[in-house]
């Protein structure tokens, strides 16, 4: 019995450690509410481990024993409601209480029945693989396919099957007479190990897709320009370089740069809270006009970049006067009814193998020439003289 009382002691404070991980996570994830459910069933699960130790001793063994199942089976099903609130693919809560009291009421009528039997031992941990199962089956169900949600999936998938692998093992090794036999059986060493151990790998998978997630949103955090809600320099890199890097097509796109005329003029004559307004109505435009799969940023001031991935020169220009005709028709509050806002905009077809620096270099030139001859107008770049090799410079990666 001390084997399985020890065991007992160290469920319950993994249980715990991943109770406060997970209130952590509450705090600093955008899905706190999500982990606070998870921290709630770890907790609520933990409290089998105290019923079960009580069991040797108290004149009232069946209560221990059917809180011992009803507080695992609640915490299982309380984090099938956080982790669907993350996957989003939530359960009813009607549904999870509903299932949750009949199975508390099949325990209770089985109570009595002869333990170590395949009638008993069915009836009892059927409840813990169908939970385990609708976890998985959900989180299957949802959009997310990151390494580690495959790996939660696999070890809830392992965890369902644990617990139909410990109806056999309730036979074969024999979980004792009573419920107050049950640590002194070769059945609870075994439960407790097997318990232990997936304890400790579903709380960590679970805590992984979790501060995956917290990462992930840091990241494209950093790469936003807060201004404009567009790509800032580096997110606009990140997602161009590789692209151009990975296609080999005959067209692998076009670069539009893009300048607002006289900007600073706006910014001395309005004021700066004007001109952040200019920014903002300018990025709406530009993700109003550009395609799906299409990347626009913000490089800086009030220079911008789109990324038309599959467009020729001649689509591309197109596409640039149509910003160009939109933001000079655009009104923008606080400034003056006669007041316009116009743009600039440099074309450069993008050549198989040609770098991003190379297509904003050229791109830029084009720019150039159309802020050169009157602004407000849309000039293209000349194709390349030659291919070069990818790659991008240090300064592009700041």
């Amino acid at each position: 019995m001390g084997g399985a009382i020890s065991l007992l002691a160290v469920n319950f404070v993994i249980a715990q450690i991943f109770v406060a991980a997970f209130l952590v996570i509450a705090v600093k994830s955008r899905h706190g509410r999500a982990a606070a459910w998870c921290a709630a069933g770890f907790a609520i699960a933990s409290l089998a481990a105290i019923c079960e130790a009580v069991l040797p001793f108290t004149p009232v063994p069946k209560f221990f024993a059917v809180g011992a199942f009803a507080s695992v089976l609640a915490g299982f099903c309380l984090l099938r409601f956080g982790l669907g609130l993350f996957y989003g693919v939530p359960a009813k809560p009607a549904a999870l209480a509903a299932f949750l009291i009949v199975s508390v009421v099949v325990d209770l009528l089985i109570y009595d029945l002869p333990r170590g039997t395949l009638q008993h031992a069915f009836f009892y941990q059927m409840p813990f693989f169908l939970i385990q199962a609708w976890t998985a089956a959900a989180i299957m169900r949802s959009p997310r396919r990151s390494y580690a949600d495959r790996i939660l999936v696999g070890l809830l998938v392992l965890n369902a099957l644990h617990f139909l692998g410990k109806v056999y093992a309730a036979i074969a090794a024999g979980a004792g007479s009573t419920a107050s036999d049950y640590l002194q059986s070769p059945f609870a060493l075994i439960s407790q190990a097997l318990g232990a151990a997936l304890i400790v790998g579903t709380g960590v998978a679970i805590l992984g897709v979790m501060v995956k997630d917290i990462v992930d949103a840091a990241r494209a955090s950093s790469e936003i320009d807060s201004l404009s809600g567009l790509w800032n320099r580096r997110g606009f890199i990140e997602r161009v370089a590789p692209w151009l890097l990975s296609r080999n097509a005959k067209s692998p796109g076009a670069l539009i740069l893009t300048d607002l005329d006289r900007f600073k003029g706006v910014n001395d004559t309005y004021g700066h809270h004007t001109g952040d307004e200019v920014i903002r109505q300018f990025a709406r435009v530009l993700l109003d006009l550009i395609p799906s799969r299409a990347a626009a940023a913000r490089l800086g001031g009030e220079e911008f970049a789109v990324f038309l991935p599959g467009v020729d020169l001649a689509d591309a220009r197109v596409v640039a006067q149509g910003m160009r005709a939109a933001i000079a028709s655009t009104p923008i509050a606080d400034l003056p009814e006669t007041a316009t806002i116009t743009a600039s905009f440099g074309v450069a077809a993008i050549a198989p193998g040609e770098s991003l620096e190379m297509a904003l270099q050229r791109a830029d030139k084009a720019l150039y020439v159309a802020k050169a001859a009157g602004r407000n107008r849309v000039e293209c770049a000349e194709p390349t003289a030659r291919v070069v090799t990818p790659v991008v410079s240090q300064w592009m990666r700041q």
